[in-house]
């Protein structure tokens, strides 16, 4: 079942997804901030990332090989690959709004170029790119029609951000004072029940 159209079809998805994602995260941050100021970690490959990519390919083995019916559901799948798309988009939409202001790292000292982005993307939520992010890890796991991966994705990443976001805005209310401060109460952060 795993050598099945399906099966290629899905796996080979999700694999051009993983790879694109953080081939462009690398690039673009080359390209905002320079090579010699860009490591390997701007791949954004951490320990606990890689767990769950082997825990949602493990799921998808183990639900292949045994409930295969399960993986047919084309238009759920659709529905998956669309929201990483959606996802990327909103990503790549943000780290290039930014420019410079966009770090992979919450930057806890100000930085001559840091300035507080509130346009395009950035108008409509506060963070586009963890949006973007929430959207297509998501949409990874319901593409592959991945149900349990599915919920612990979205639980996972949301309780992430959910204790990133305070972290972050701690410093960007130090940062720009008054100025953030206004643009919270008007913008939403982007992830669902964050306020």
């Amino acid at each position: 079942a795993v050598f099945s159209y399906t099966g290629c079809r899905q796996l080979s998805q999700f694999i051009v997804a993983i790879i694109f994602f953080h081939v462009s995260e690398y690039f673009l941050a080359i390209c905002t901030h320079g090579k010699s100021n860009v490591t390997l970690r701007s791949l954004l490959i951490s320990k606990n990332y890689v767990i769950a990519i082997i825990c949602s390919i493990l799921e998808y083995f183990l639900e292949i090989t045994y409930f295969p019916w399960l993986k047919e559901y084309w238009w759920m799948s659709n529905v998956g690959l669309a929201m990483v798309v959606i996802g990327e988009i909103i990503r790549k939409i943000a780290i290039i709004t930014a420019g410079r202001a966009f770090t992979h790292l919450i930057k806890i000292h100000h930085e001559e170029h840091h300035m507080l982005v509130t346009h395009g993307i950035y108008g409509f939520v506060r963070h586009p790119s963890y949006c973007g992010f929430f959207i297509w890890s998501v949409g990874s796991q319901v593409m592959l029609l991945n149900p349990i991966c599915t919920f612990a994705f979205a639980v996972v990443v949301w309780k992430f951000f959910a204790g990133r976001i305070p972290y972050e805005e701690f410093y960007l209310r130090q940062f720009f004072g008054d100025e953030y401060e206004g643009y919270a109460q008007r913008v939403p952060s982007g992830i669902p029940f964050v306020k």
